[in-house]
This record gives structure tokens, C-alpha cells and sequence, in this order.
């Protein structure tokens, strides 16, 4: 019992004698430490691990949800026949058991659209027939009344069908929205430009353009195709 008492008491002396404990390890804050490290090497690595997203980001922005080896989506799409009346054509029967070249653009009576992209086609569209299209359409996010005012202006016959998707239907089941709200001419969401080249309702060729640019989507680039 004296030999417990005593060790009960020794160690309340030990504790207080370490108020100010010498460290378990002798590797006390050096200057030689501090000095080996630098954040400039890791400053480095980030900066590279951040270009590559950026990459993958502006890939993204011109996918679709359409591609090539798919069956387009079917929607109905409006025009004016010959006889001044308003019509509704389904994507299955514009398609079906053809093939077809359809391309989109931003908007009717736009400069590109209506100096380059529609012309190119109606010029091309002999050729393009001659390779084995059956129909040339053109659809945009206007309404049937702005397309067939576009069609007279341009003075198109039945080189290139015009069709409205006017209320995004087709559009949007692609894919291939653009939204322009943010511009001040006032378009809000059209369509992407693209062209695309269509048998028996399948996709075989999809050129899409990154929002409104005219590179890869003309009729040279469908006819080279074929």
C-alpha cells in the first residue's frame, strides 16, 4: 500500500515538471525546410490542368443530339404549296423511302442565310439531284408566312422546299437549339446551322456548324460527300 500511495503522488509531480515539454521531435520549423518547398511549380500544374476543360467545352457546344446512324425524331413542319395553301409535312414522309438533303439556318431573310447558305443550294440543286437526292429542304425557326414571303423574295421554285419549324419542334428533338436572346436583333432560339444528308429517315452525313457559321455546312459540302 505505501509503495502505491507514493506512485500515486509521483506522477502529478511528473506532469507538472512537463508544463514545457521538450518536442518528441527534434524538427523544430527550419529555414531549409520552408526554402525547399515552392508554390510556383504547383501554380504551374494548375494552370495546365485548367486549358484542357476549355477544349472539351468548345467541343461541346456544337454536338448534337442527333448524329449519324440515327433515325431522325418525327415532327411536323409546315409550308405554302403552289396553290397559296397551308400544308403540314411530317418528317416520316418527307424522308421515307428517300433520300434527302435537309439544312437548317438561323433565320429567314438573315444576310448569310439569304446570300449564301438557301442560293448555294438552289444553284447546286440540279447536281445534287443528278447523285440521287430526291428532296432539298431548307427549315428554319420562322413561321410558315415568313418562309413562304422568303421564298417569293429570293424567287425559289421547287428547286429547295421551305419549311417552318416555328414552334421548335424539330429543332429542339435534334438538338440543334441556338439561343440568341442575348443578341439586340431580337431572334431568341432558332436553329443551328447545318446540312445534313438523309436516307429512308437515317442520318448519313451531318455537317453542324457552330451556331450561326457557314463553313461546313454549304451545298459543295454535301455534294462532296455523295
Amino acid at each position: 500500500m505505501a509503495a502505491t500511495t507514493a506512485a500515486i503522488f509521483t506522477l502529478p509531480k511528473l506532469h507538472k515538471s512537463s508544463a514545457t515539454p521538450k518536442p518528441l521531435f527534434p524538427l523544430s520549423p527550419k529555414p531549409t525546410l520552408s526554402s525547399s518547398f515552392s508554390l510556383v511549380p504547383l501554380k504551374v500544374q494548375l494552370s495546365q490542368r485548367n486549358v484542357q476543360p476549355l477544349k472539351c467545352t468548345t467541343t461541346s457546344r456544337i454536338s448534337a443530339t442527333i448524329s449519324v446512324g440515327d433515325k431522325l425524331p418525327n415532327s411536323t413542319l409546315s409550308y405554302f404549296d403552289s396553290s397559296d395553301e397551308l400544308k403540314t409535312l411530317s418528317i416520316s414522309d418527307l424522308t421515307k423511302g428517300k433520300k434527302v438533303v435537309l439544312f437548317a439556318v438561323p433565320g429567314a431573310f438573315t444576310p448569310t442565310c439569304s446570300q449564301k447558305h438557301l442560293p448555294g443550294f438552289v444553284e447546286k440543286s440540279k447536281e445534287l439531284k443528278s447523285k440521287g437526292v430526291d428532296t432539298i429542304a431548307c427549315i428554319s425557326v420562322n413561321d410558315a408566312f415568313v418562309m413562304k414571303s422568303w421564298k417569293e423574295n429570293l424567287k425559289i421554285n421547287d428547286e429547295v422546299l421551305l419549311l417552318s419549324d416555328g414552334n421548335l419542334e424539330f429543332t429542339k428533338a435534334i438538338g440543334c437549339e441556338l439561343d440568341l436572346s442575348d443578341k439586340p436583333i431580337g431572334l431568341g432560339v432558332r436553329s443551328r446551322r447545318y446540312a445534313m444528308l438523309v436516307d429512308d429517315g437515317v442520318v448519313k452525313v451531318l455537317n453542324l456548324e457552330e451556331g450561326g457559321a457557314f463553313n461546313v455546312s454549304s451545298a459543295e459540302d454535301i455534294l462532296k460527300t455523295l
